[in-house]
C-alpha cells in the first residue's frame, strides 16, 4: 500500500509514547520506509531500540552523534519524507515548532523538512487550553500543518478532559487520506482472483500455467490504496502478497478457486478474474508416481469460474482477462458476452513486455457498452489503476 512512501515520524516526550509504537509498526506492514525522530525526553519513555526494532531503521536523537556514513542527518531526513507525523505533540514542541525553534534534532528536522506534517497533540487539558498553546495551533493551521484533535478521557495525571492523543489507527487513516488523496473504493469490497492454479496428475506431477499473479496482486495494492477492501483469492503466485490485504484464500486446484469465489461472492461489490485457472483436469489422478514408459491422460473440463459469476453477480460488477496469441479483439468480446462479464482486459501474450511474470503490460479495455480503451507498454501497478479508473465508471 505505502511501498514507495518515505514517513517521518516524530516523538516527542510525553506518556502517550507507547501508542506511537502501534503506528509506527502498522505503517512499516503497510510498506512505508519509517524513520523515526525522538527528542532526548521521549527517550525516557520509549527506548530508540524498540522504534529501531519496529521501524529497522536507525532512530534519530541526537545532533552530534558519531555518524557512520557522511550526510547531514536532519536534513536528509527531511528531503526523504513524503509526510512527517508528529506524535504525541507535546505543548513544549508545538510552542517551539510556531515560534521556529530549532534546538534539537527533532524540531530542527521537522523545520527542514517540506513535507506535510500531522500533528496529533497530547497533553493535560489545561495545557491544551492555554492561549499560548491555542495562538501557536492557529499558527501552525496556517502554515499548512494539519491537527488531529486529542480525545477526550481519562488523562495520565489523574485528570479527565481533552487531551489523549488519538488512537493510531486514527492516524494511520489519517496518513493514508494525505498520501493517497484518490480514496475512491472507500466503502467497496473487491474480489480479486490472481495466479495459477494447478491440476494433479499423480503424486508429484501436474497441470499449470505461466500465471505470474503479478497482475491480480498489483490490482489488489491499487484497491487498498484507493481506500477500498480486498478478498484476494490466490493460486500459485511469485509475487509477494502483501500482509495489509484484507483476506486471502488460498487455493490450490480449480474446483477450490470455484469453490472459494462462489462462497465469498455475496461479501463483495466487483469482481476482477485476474487468475488463470486451469481449463482442466485430470479425470483419475494417480495414487503414486506414474512410471510408464508411454502415458495418456484423459482430462475433462473444470468448472468455468467467470461463466458462474456472470450468471449469479446481480448487480456486481465482474471484470475478466483474455490472454490470447491471435484474434485478441474477436476472443475477448466474445469472452465478454459469454462470461456476462461488465468489463475485459485483453493481452496479446505474443507481444514483448506482455508476457507472463513480468512486471509491465499491454492491454486492451473493452466494456459491456461498447467503450475501448488502449493501453500501451506501462507498469502492471499503472495498469491496475486504469482498470480500476474504467471499472468505477461502469
Amino acid at each position: 500500500m505505502l511501498e514507495s512512501k518515505n514517513v517521518l515520524v516524530a516523538v516527542t516526550g510525553g506518556i502517550a509514547c507507547y501508542k506511537v509504537c502501534g503506528l509506527v509498526s502498522a505503517l512499516k506492514k503497510a510498506g512505508a520506509c519509517v524513520n523515526v525522530v525522538m527528542t532526548a525526553h521521549a527517550c525516557e519513555f520509549v527506548a530508540p531500540l524498540t522504534f529501531e526494532t519496529l521501524s529497522n531503521n536507525p532512530v534519530a536523537c541526537d545532533m552530534f552523534a558519531p555518524k557512520k556514513h557522511w550526510e547531514v542527518e536532519h536534513v536528509s531526513l527531511a528531503k526523504k519524507a513524503d509526510i512527517a507525523i508528529i506524535a504525541p505533540a507535546t505543548a513544549n514542541v508545538i510552542d517551539k515548532l510556531a515560534a521556529g525553534i530549532a534546538d534539537d534534532m527533532l524540531t530542527t528536522t521537522l523545520l527542514a523538512c517540506k513535507a506535510k506534517k500531522l500533528v496529533c497533540p497530547a497533553m493535560n487539558t489545561a495545557m491544551y487550553d492555554n492561549p499560548a498553546v491555542r495562538e501557536a495551533i492557529d499558527t501552525l493551521k496556517k502554515r499548512g500543518y494539519e491537527f488531529l484533535e486529542p480525545d477526550t478521557g481519562l488523562l495520565a495525571c489523574g485528570d479527565v478532559g481533552k487531551g489523549r492523543m488519538c488512537e493510531p489507527e486514527e492516524i494511520f487513516a489519517k496518513a493514508l487520506d494525505i498520501l493517497m488523496p484518490k480514496r475512491d473504493y472507500a466503502g467497496r469490497t473487491v474480489m480479486i482472483t490472481a495466479g495459477a492454479t494447478r491440476e494433479d496428475i499423480d503424486g508429484v506431477r501436474f497441470i499449470s500455467n505461466y500465471s505470474s499473479g503479478k497482475m491480480g496482486i498489483e490490482l489488489a495494492k491499487a484497491v487498498k490504496n484507493r481506500g477500498g477492501k480486498v478478498i484476494l483469492v490466490a493460486g500459485f503466485v511469485t509475487a509477494a502478497i502483501p500482509p495489509y490485504i484484507d483476506k486471502v484464500v488460498k487455493v490450490k486446484s480449480t474446483r477450490d478457486m470455484y469453490d472459494a469465489v462462489m462462497s465469498e461472492l455475496e461479501n463483495c461489490d466487483c469482481v476482477i478474474k485476474a487468475a488463470a485457472p486451469a481449463d482442466y483436469r485430470v479425470e483419475k489422478v494417480a495414487d503414486d508416481k506414474i512410471k510408464d514408459k508411454e502415458v495418456t491422460l484423459n482430462l475433462v473440463k473444470n468448472p468455468d469460474i467467470a461463466k458462474a459469476v456472470g450468471e449469479r453477480k446481480g448487480e456486481r460488477k465482474l471484470v475478466v482477462f483474455c490472454a490470447e496469441k491471435r484474434e485478441l479483439i474477436e476472443r475477448a468480446k466474445g469472452k465478454l458476452a459469454s462470461k456476462n462479464a461488465d468489463m475485459v482486459v485483453a493481452n496479446d501474450v505474443t507481444k514483448e513486455g506482455a508476457g507472463f511474470d513480468v512486471d509491465t503490460n499491454i492491454a486492451t479495455i473493452i466494456t459491456a457498452k461498447g467503450n475501448v480503451r488502449d493501453c500501451q507498454l506501462m507498469t502492471k501497478a499503472e495498469l491496475a489503476d486504469i482498470i480500476l479508473d474504467e471499472l468505477i465508471a461502469l
